[in-house]
């Protein structure tokens, strides 16, 4: 009898499925990551009154979009490498790209619900409120963000095989952009710091986040912002794929 093989499409929206329900299953991470930012945008109610609110709410989801990428995202797929899930799942009909693809599209959905929640507690708690056009780019720009991150995310998975060694370098890079990026965009690092920060890759997020939410306040210094995430986005996924191996051997 003939063994009946399955559409790629059909294997794929399998594989995708799984990828949400084991989301679901790790539920306590997703929390982690939304809690966070909210608990930084609640904590500097003090602060939107004297730098506004799109720096606030820029900030917690820089924040975050930096957590999903970095925490969640690299070692989600170094602890999946070191058990052999891909190993596994490359012997399926599942082409290697839609592999990738459906976690790739679960980060999406974890991304978008970022945002929503960050701004329903801006609003809830802050009574932060912001126009049609301000509310549709800032999805844009976090979805740009958020690649960047992935891509970051991708590199270090990439270029360190041991899951051990992603999980502490992962949280190491974490930290450090928590730290720099919050503080040092206050210039309480220095105005060094400061312009070092504003460029890089937190701080180009950071903008265009903030921009993004007043859109009549965007301008050349933003374009070149925008088009430095997406130099960062580029050149990390590049990288990332091309030192990435399926085992940890």
């Amino acid at each position: 009898m003939e063994a009946i093989i399955p559409k790629s499409s059909d294997a794929f929206l399998s594989l995708m499925r799984a990828d949400f329900i084991t989301q679901w299953r790790n539920r306590r991470a997703v929390i982690m990551s939304l809690l966070v930012p909210v608990i930084i945008l609640v904590s500097w109610k003090g602060v939107i009154d004297k730098l506004g609110a799109a720096f606030a709410l820029s900030i917690s989801l820089t924040i975050g979009l930096t957590s999903i990428g970095i925490m969640g995202y690299a070692i989600s797929i170094s602890r999946d490498r070191d058990k052999g899930v891909f190993q596994r799942l490359r012997v399926t009909p599942v082409p290697t790209f839609y592999i990738m693809l459906s976690r790739l599209i679960v980060q999406l959905a974890m991304i978008i619900l970022l945002v929503i929640f960050v701004f329903i507690v801006g609003y809830k708690y802050d009574k932060i409120v912001l126009s049609a056009g301000g509310y549709a780019i800032t999805f844009i720009t976090a979805i740009i963000g958020g690649a960047l991150y992935l891509g970051l995310g991708q590199m270090i998975v990439g270029r360190i095989k041991n899951a051990e060694t992603v999980n502490s370098t992962s949280r190491l890079i974490y930290i450090a952009f928590l730290i720099l990026g919050m503080f040092g965009e206050l210039g309480l690092f220095g105005i060094q710091l400061k312009n070092i920060v504003h460029w890089s890759p937190f701080g180009t997020v950071k903008t265009i986040l903030a921009v993004g939410m007043e859109p009549s306040t965007w301008n050349y210094q933003t374009t070149i912002a925008l088009f430095v995430t997406l130099g960062y986005a580029i050149i990390f996924s590049f990288l990332g794929i091309k030192w990435f191996r399926w085992d940890s051997r």
